[in-house]
């Protein structure tokens, strides 16, 4: 049975296949990071650059939970 979903072409499988590259390590790192950045701001009395670095985590850990998808399940 085929997929004809319109979302699916060529180009969302070639970013999936590139995607899939990285290591799910990577964003899990990046998450950490960046709440080891904020933590660091906050320290340091800068509220609002605390505030910005510390709303990467959500989006980090949502493309590691991508990437894992896309790892386990293909883009099939």
């Amino acid at each position: 049975m085929e997929n004809n979903s319109p979302g699916e072409g060529q180009m969302t499988k070639a970013i999936e296949n590139q995607t899939a590259k990285i290591p799910s390590v990577v964003y899990l790192s990046a998450a950490i990071a960046s709440i080891a950045l904020s933590v660091t701001f906050k320290v340091m009395g800068k509220k609002h650059d605390a505030l910005f670095v510390g709303q990467w985590v959500a989006p980090f850990l949502l493309l590691g939970i991508y990437n894992k998808i896309v790892k386990t399940e293909g883009s099939e």
